[in-house]
């Protein structure tokens, strides 16, 4: 066998990835899977497909750490009681 592992940085993202919305790269994340779990796919082609849904759950992780950065959080006063709302990280 003469192919080897790489095991330097990882890729750069695809931009064609990057560019989804999270709900666009999730629905082909599941058509993936589907497609994954049919079995009706060459050995290529599942290595291809799990390739590309990897890089697809990572951005649909990415997606959702920043929403959930947006997410406002309670602030609390003095008394421990909540005061008011701030945006995610600021105080």
């Amino acid at each position: 066998m003469t192919d080897t592992l790489e095991t330097a940085a990882a890729p750069a993202p695809d931009p064609a990835i990057t560019a989804l919305s999270f709900e666009a790269a999730m629905g082909e994340l599941e058509t993936i899977v589907r497609r994954l779990e049919s079995g009706d796919v060459s050995l290529e082609e599942s290595v291809a497909l799990y390739e590309r849904g990897h890089a697809l759950r990572g951005h649909c992780e990415a997606r959702l750490a920043a929403a959930q950065a947006r997410i406002e959080q309670v602030s609390l006063g003095a008394d421990g009681r909540p005061a008011g709302t701030t945006p995610f990280g600021e105080s």
